[in-house]
């Protein structure tokens, strides 16, 4: 598998928009909803080619011009996929995040594919930012949410994911060798069984959950070495549940996040049916991010460009608002 180059180039499809003139974006708004029956088209050509941050900006234009709020406007013309799509743009990501971490827990169920695509991809920078929005929006710790919500080893997982404290350094060779051997024996390929199971499940999570990305790449070579199995590999074999998902995506996106990514969007839309929920919180997610990257990895593994196989599976308004968050045909 290709892996990204150390400090490689990660880009998103959607950049700021060259001439940006927010009370000018938010007279165009305001004209595309006047009246009877909006103008979509022109809402999501003008949201799509903005980036965030400028989004930001037309929401206060159109408080001071108008005195009225922007998203509660949009809220009241839009509906369906393409509300989720657009209303999800228009929000600061960690915002977004936060949301989708309460939605993925609200209700009878739990979402917990959700929950381990958002917690185990984020960056620390990123986590921190959404343990500030999900208190600032739900007055209650995520912590506290995700506790009342998920149980067992799987709840330790996501607790220790959304402190936000994975090491940022490099790897350490003697100690990636350790780790491996942790991990050999964990996942029952290892010739010494060393301590209990729980001790042992511990510093395994330990080491999946705090680990810099660069020294867990290094941890995988050294179980290579030491055992002749991949490591993801073993994990889906001899493990399982929730667990299984979570250090499975971990470890995916350690080796390669765009890769991670483009399989879940792939998955969203193959078969019967298309998982609207996914496809839109991976494309407003990575799209300032990584998502030309996702694109690259996706036509390389499918065979297909995200672009044909977003076309080939939605239509209307929300297919024309995904393509343009997609950002073209590879």
């Amino acid at each position: 598998m290709a892996k990204p180059a150390q400090g490689a180039k990660y880009r998103g499809s959607i950049h700021d928009f060259p001439d940006f003139d927010p009370s000018q974006d938010a007279e165009a708004l305001y004209t595309a909803m006047k009246g009877f029956g909006s103008d979509k088209e022109a809402i999501l050509e003008l949201i799509t080619s903005r980036s965030n941050r400028q989004r930001q900006e037309v929401c206060q234009s159109y408080k001071s011009l108008y005195g009225k709020d922007l998203m509660a406007d949009l809220k009241s013309e839009l509906s369906g996929d393409l509300a989720r799509l657009i209303l999800g743009l228009m929000m600061p990501p960690a915002h977004y995040d936060a949301k989708q971490l309460k939605k993925a827990m609200e209700g009878a169920g739990t979402d917990e594919k959700a929950l381990i695509e958002i917690l185990a991809t984020r960056t620390n920078a990123e986590i921190r930012a959404i343990n500030e929005a999900y208190k600032e929006d739900y007055h209650k710790s995520l912590e506290d949410a995700l506790s009342s919500d998920t149980s067992g080893h799987f709840r330790r997982i996501l607790i220790s994911l959304a402190t936000g404290n994975r090491e940022e350094g490099g790897e350490d060779r003697d100690r990636a060798r350790e780790d491996a051997q942790v991990a050999a024996e964990i996942l029952e390929v290892a010739d010494t069984p060393s301590g209990d199971k729980t001790s042992l499940e511990t510093r395994f999570m330990t080491i999946l959950c705090t680990r810099s990305y660069p020294h867990l790449r290094r941890v995988f070579q050294e179980f290579i070495k030491m055992t002749n199995y991949d490591v993801e590999h073993t994990i889906k074999k001899e493990m399982s549940g929730d667990v299984r998902d979570a250090f499975v995506a971990i470890v995916q996106s350690v080796k390669n996040k765009p890769l991670f990514f483009a399989d879940k969007l792939y998955k969203s839309m193959k078969g019967a049916g298309t998982d609207e929920k996914t496809l839109t919180r991976i494309m407003v997610s990575r799209s300032e991010i990584d998502l030309l990257n996702i694109r690259r990895e996706f036509v390389e593994k499918y065979d297909m460009s995200l672009h044909q196989a977003i076309e080939g599976d939605t239509s209307g308004d929300f297919l024309k608002a995904l393509l343009a968050v997609c950002g073209g045909e590879d």
